[in-house]
């Protein structure tokens, strides 16, 4: 039976896109440049001839590979699913999987969890659990997310990831690793899990880094272990429950290597490490004093060298930073600023309330919960505009209202300072003032809200402030000028935080592009709002009536609003005017509300609007001829984020 024009050209969509994502242009010049320099004649090379050097490549069984087809509805063609070869992410091994016989995989199998005390506790008091658990991994660029499983002391998990072992550079990727390569692959399985509360809350239960090549001494590369998995933060050193594991190696291996030999290179490895972190550790300590002796006062400046991360282990901060990358999910730097600011911003406090307890995440920890503080928020968006090929810094110091607080800068070519602030999406041009100046008016006042500075970092350099005053409006950002700024050696810092010296500082995961589908979740939404806002009038006693064309027409506002967030220039203004002035007749009155979020909980959202004078206003709205709107635009970002705007309105005659 043929498809319909209409699936046909979303086929051909699709298969657009897939090539534009494997850059198949690129490959094809390729095998047009061998052509030339073997000297053959153009003309007689065939579109079979072509096709067969792709083939060669392995170009044709790629695209082919990522051909997946989904599970059916009887009497419908199977759907067909192409998996983003920048960003993948795998719900779970499914039991068929494309394996490229040339390449080795790591067979990671989870069977279960056991001895999760604190849900045992939960249990005896009986309390029913409705929180479920998730499995985080990544490893080498790879990323994987589990199939989450309600919350339990025997948690029931069972996945299996299929991990690729390929070398570094891009020549080698394709061959398959022998066991010489696989022993000299440092990276860990870095495990995550998330536990994740009724009400959408997320936190870390775990971040651990797993130690996989035991596997290689193991008989018939295949091992069943027991993963003992401790808390985060304060409860860094307690055990909080234990993964069943079993790893396998595919290809079978014929030859394992030795215990002893496995032991020693992992030994060489950690006694490599701790000679670096010692030798970067004594010169941290002469920087400082050094930095110490230039004015005593120094000592109360916010100078951060190291920071606690969620194991509990002092990590430099520059290690926190690397330029990422985010493929064709995010097309330019302030998309990336808007992207960073919607991740969700929480606070991390000490156990028993009191100070804010330090304690910065990882970057696949802070991806995989979706939510983190100040300073996960910068260094995040210090990495991508570092990608995006911008000289940008972390900036660590105080707000206005004295709060220690890390914001990004970045220098242009021309040496204009520009101020990033990763928790709202806003950006401010810093203007130098001169402190012997008379005092400002109000209005001449910077609008940014930080207030001192103490030092700036990225992944190469580290840089102290050692101007005579620490606050912001008064500080030049000449970082080269030793006399106003203290370095720290760039080439030690590398040798340290760069990629690779350190396996427990694993290169940053991929991004993971979103799995929502904007027309469905913004319709479903609006129907739920729909429903709350017609019982909320009904337990009033009064009716409601939609007007579905004022609902439409709002559309172009949300839309208006989105760009102005990642441009800041406002766009379409005029038309969404005009044509609410053609739905609105003459007499008539017209209330709108808009309105940002960056969940989508209807529940949440309608009581947040009542809160709102003018939004309580116009879903209370009485009078005559009264007709209500409401609009849903849900704008989606990589890892699940999204801006969810809405808009109420509602229209009426006017009575004098």
């Amino acid at each position: 039976m043929a498809l319909p024009p209409e699936k046909v050209a979303e086929l051909k969509q699709i298969i657009h896109t897939q090539l534009a994502q494997m850059d198949i242009e690129a490959h094809i010049r390729g095998v047009m440049d061998e052509i030339m320099a073997g000297q053959e004649p153009m003309d007689r090379v065939s579109e079979k001839d072509m096709i067969e050097k792709l083939r060669k490549r392995g170009i044709v069984d790629d695209i082919m590979n990522n051909l997946q087809f989904c599970g059916t509805v009887p009497g419908e063609k199977p759907a067909v699913r192409f998996t983003d070869l920048e960003n993948d992410i795998s719900h779970g091994l499914v039991k068929k999987a494309n394996i490229d016989p040339s390449r080795r995989y790591l067979y990671f199998q989870i069977h279960g969890g056991k001895a999760f005390m604190d849900q045992l506790m939960e249990e005896d008091a009986g309390q029913m659990s409705t929180s479920s658990f998730t499995l985080h991994l990544h490893f080498r660029g790879q990323r994987f997310k589990s199939r989450p499983v309600p919350c339990a002391c025997e948690p029931a998990f069972s996945e299996g990831f299929l991990l690729e072992l390929h070398k570094d550079g891009a020549g080698d990727a394709g061959k398959m690793a022998d066991m010489g390569s696989m022993l000299s692959l440092c990276d860990p399985i870095h495990i995550v899990l998330i536990k994740t509360l009724p009400m959408g809350d997320a936190s870390i239960v775990t971040s651990n880094f797993f130690e996989w090549r035991s596997l290689l001494a193991a008989k018939n590369g295949r091992m069943v272990v027991s993963i003992e998995l401790k808390g985060t933060g304060p409860e860094s050193k307690v055990p909080i429950g234990i993964l069943d594991a079993e790893l396998e190696l595919f290809p079978k291996v014929k030859q394992v290597l030795e215990e002893g030999v496995v032991r020693t290179q992992l030994n060489l490895e950690r006694s490599q490490q701790a000679e670096l972190n010692r030798r970067f550790l004594e010169y941290a300590k002469h920087w400082w004093r050094e930095f110490l002796n230039i004015k005593p006062a120094h000592s109360d400046r916010l100078i951060k060298i190291f920071s606690l991360d969620e194991n509990s282990n002092y990590r430099p901060v520059c290690s926190y930073i690397t330029p990422l990358r985010a493929g064709r999910l995010l097309d330019s730097p302030r998309q990336a600023m808007r992207f960073v600011s919607l991740l969700r911003y929480e606070k991390q406090q000490a156990l028993g309330g009191g100070d804010k307890l330090e304690q910065w995440s990882s970057l696949h920890a802070f991806l995989a919960r979706n939510k983190g503080d100040c300073e996960d928020h910068a260094t995040l968006l210090c990495s991508l505009l570092l990608g995006f090929g911008l000289d940008a810094y972390v900036c660590f110091g105080t707000k206005i209202k004295g709060a220690v607080h890390a914001w990004v800068m970045t220098i242009s070519a021309d040496g204009l300072v520009t101020f990033w602030e990763s928790l709202n999406g806003h950006r401010f041009v810093h203007e130098p003032i001169n402190p012997m100046a008379p005092p400002m008016d109000k209005r001449e006042r910077p609008s940014h809200p930080y207030k001192t500075i103490g030092c700036v970092f990225n992944h190469q350099s580290f840089y102290a402030n050692c101007q005579p005053s620490d606050r912001v409006e008064e500080c030049r950002f000449d970082l080269q000028n030793g006399s106003l700024w203290k370095s720290m050696a760039s080439e030690l810092l590398v040798s340290v935080c760069g990629p690779g010296c350190n396996p427990l500082w694993p290169s940053p995961p991929p991004l993971c592009g979103s799995s929502i589908d904007p027309p469905v979740v913004s319709n479903d939404l609006e129907v739920q709002l729909r429903k709350l806002v017609a019982q909320h009038r009904q337990d009033q006693g009064l009716t409601t009536l939609w007007d579905d064309q004022l609902s439409y027409i709002l559309t172009p506002a949300l839309a208006a609003y989105e760009t102005e967030r990642v441009t800041g220039v406002t766009a379409g203004n005029e038309e969404f005017q005009d044509a609410v002035r053609q739905a609105v007749p003459e007499g008539h009155t017209f209330k709108g509300y808009p309105i940002q979020f960056t969940h989508r909980n209807a529940r949440k959202i309608f009581v947040t609007c009542l809160k709102a004078p003018v939004c309580e206003e116009i879903i209370n709205c009485r009078g005559d001829q009264i007709r209500l709107a409401v609009r849903v635009r849900i704008f989606p970002y990589p890892e699940s984020a999204c801006a969810t705007w809405i808009m109420f309105a509602c229209k009426y005659k006017s009575v004098l």
